[in-house]
């Protein structure tokens, strides 16, 4: 993920991951902890029953300011912006003029001259650089550098959170907040990408390892690094930029079209909007989907997908196995005829066609806060 001659960038928490015990990896420029001592499959089983807290501070955090800033940044990403209630978080994605993805990222809107983004890691420089190309001296942005980003995940993240900030409780799904935290101001969003309840929660650099220190103090909560939140998203059926959308995806080929609300679909007015209103009207020639290996072999990404006859379809695109579906999991494309749950399919593993089949998503039930 990194040029080996460029040193790595470290995350504010880098000194409180080497005395937990972290194995730290290269990962989009930065040193990043893939594992603790608990192990990838410990820290995945932890999450699902309990909570795992992890640190995400690698992304990009940006402010947008400015009268017009819904609108603007309406120009570039499908997603209604500009209906965003205050105080409310949106998927979405920036598009290229061939409706490919540049990118995810979530829009929280904090007042109506003010956005709060995150986006991803690899990308956040040439994100920042196109926002500025296209928006230019409209609206004020910003990219944020004095903030740590942790996300707390699981179904005992609310109980945990809530005996050091009552105010937590109040949020629901995607709704964003300014809380106090123990004695911390912090700005936290009620999401994550683990399928499971919890919060995204940015903290100033200079509080975050004490923050991190009095969550990691509550009962049921535990390190956890990048190899449990792939293996998490995985089993929640979400993307991962570079392997699951990259800039020859459209949303509609991802299985993303909910991203586009009524209005943004009959208007237009993004990169790529004209090929997008094609597909949503006519159907992709491909889809992204979840399959199923019938065996206890693991597909990993560039698996090829082919039909019961030997043709190919496609290639898994995530693939791994599933340590709360207890069975391998896997995504991939496959052309729109072979995209039915229950179509069989064969995937080339070390040279030999095993059976699978179209599955739905998610492989483990998502369960967010919705009040």
């Amino acid at each position: 993920m990194s040029d080996s001659h460029t040193p790595l960038l470290t995350v504010p928490l880098d000194a409180l991951h080497r005395e937990l015990g972290a194995k730290m990896v290269p990962f989009a420029g930065y040193s990043m902890p893939v594992q603790y001592p608990a192990g990838v499959l410990g820290e995945h089983l932890h999450t699902r029953a309990s909570a795992g807290l992890f640190d995400v501070s690698h992304m990009g955090q940006v402010e947008i300011r400015g009268k017009d800033c819904a609108r603007w940044l309406e120009t570039l990403v499908p997603g209604d912006i500009i209906g965003l209630g205050l105080g409310k978080t949106r998927y979405t994605v920036f598009t290229n003029d061939q409706g490919g993805i540049l990118d995810d990222l979530m829009v929280s809107k904090l007042a109506d001259d003010h956005l709060f983004l995150v986006i991803n890691a690899a990308c956040k420089h040439e994100d920042f650089a196109h926002m500025q190309a296209a928006i230019g001296t409209q609206v004020e942005m910003r990219m944020i550098t004095d903030r740590a980003l942790v996300a707390l995940q699981g179904p005992k993240a609310a109980e945990a959170l809530g005996t050091l900030c009552p105010d937590a409780l109040a949020m629901t799904f995607m709704t964003i907040r300014e809380l106090d935290i123990a004695g911390i101001g912090c700005l936290a969003t009620r999401s994550g990408y683990t399928g499971e309840d919890g919060w995204e929660i940015s903290v100033p650099t200079d509080r975050a390892e004490e923050l991190v220190r009095k969550l990691l103090a509550l009962p049921g909560i535990m390190p956890a690094g990048l190899g449990a939140r792939d293996s998490l998203r995985l089993e929640a059926g979400l993307c991962l930029y570079g392997s699951d959308i990259d800039t020859a995806t459209t949303p509609v080929e991802a299985g993303l079209s909910w991203i586009l609300g009524k209005r943004r679909r009959a208007e237009g007015g993004f990169p790529g909007d004209a090929i997008i209103q094609k597909q949503l009207a006519e159907g992709p020639s491909r889809l992204r989907v979840g399959i199923q290996p019938l065996g206890r072999a693991p597909a990993r990404a560039h698996t090829e997908i082919t039909d019961e006859a030997g043709n190919r379809l496609g290639e898994i695109c995530s693939g791994g196995f599933g340590p709360s579906a207890d069975r391998p999991v896997a995504m991939g494309y496959v052309p729109k005829d072979f995209a039915a749950q229950g179509t069989k399919l064969k995937l080339m593993v070390r040279g030999k066609a095993l059976d699978a089949e179209v599955a739905s998503l998610p492989f483990v039930p998502h369960r967010y806060f919705k009040g």
